[in-house]
């Protein structure tokens, strides 16, 4: 308990209070040997609310938002959680990653956690290219089953909408998660008709939104997220090309 309280106490800012805060506080006694968000109030003293999200912040905000979509056909599925676990110890290494999984298990098995509160506090302070981050990594987990269901992406649309994503860039990564025959098209935020100059217009500004130096404030863990989705505009990019003899 006492790395991942150090981590804890050092990486979390906004994401103590709020709806989050109220979430998760009362789980910590049951999977941190008794403690709570009070045992971390001295070392939280010195980190400002207003700061930049950083990797603890991100990583409460993943968790709950997991739990919520991973909850929302009413079947928890073994592969979206052993997914999580995997993701998690390939971002955070295994002993931090066994702490945080504790806490996510304790999570999905809470009667309630409120979609639209939760996501509002993370809009309210967290950057938008991590927000996206967000989404991608949602979409992933409700795709570690094969594929994404109807219920889990009517409640990722709906927590999308709640964290301030704008519908283009939804379904620019929600089509990274589906074989349709324009998906790299929607990637790119374009259409089948759109020109050779609207094309690589279209490239340049999804580089531009979507390239991982976007989050290296949240920690190289975070960043290995990002560069999927961006090699994923890069392959969308590419195979127009292809297709258009470019």
């Amino acid at each position: 308990m006492a790395n991942f309280s150090k981590w804890i106490g050092a990486t979390l800012g906004w994401s103590f209070g709020g709806p989050i805060g109220a979430a998760v506080g009362f789980i910590l006694g049951t999977v941190l040997d008794g403690a709570t968000f009070e045992t971390f109030e001295g070392e939280r003293s010195q980190t400002n609310p207003k700061t930049p999200t950083q990797s603890g912040d991100f990583e409460l905000s993943l968790l709950l938002l997991a739990a919520i979509v991973m909850k929302a056909d009413g079947h928890v599925d073994k592969r979206e959680q052993e997914f999580v676990r995997q993701q998690f110890i390939g971002m955070y290494g295994k002993q931090r990653a066994n702490n945080a999984f504790k806490l996510f298990k304790e999570l999905v098995q809470k009667d309630h956690i409120s979609t639209r509160q939760v996501a509002l506090q993370i809009r309210r302070y967290m950057d938008h290219p991590s927000r996206l981050q967000l989404v991608h990594f949602l979409f992933n987990i409700a795709k570690a089953d094969v594929q994404v269901n109807e219920l889990e992406e009517k409640k990722i649309h709906q927590i999308a909408t709640y964290l301030g994503i704008n519908p283009r860039d939804y379904e620019a990564i929600k089509a990274m998660f589906y074989d349709a025959s324009d998906a790299n098209y929607r990637i790119l935020e374009i259409s089948k008709t759109a020109t050779t100059i609207e094309i690589k217009k279209a490239y340049r500004k999804m580089v531009k939104k979507f390239h991982p130096d976007k989050v290296r404030h949240l920690g190289e863990e975070h960043q290995k997220g990002a560069e999927e989705k961006f090699k994923r505009i890069q392959k969308a990019y590419e195979a127009i090309q292809e297709e258009r003899g470019l």
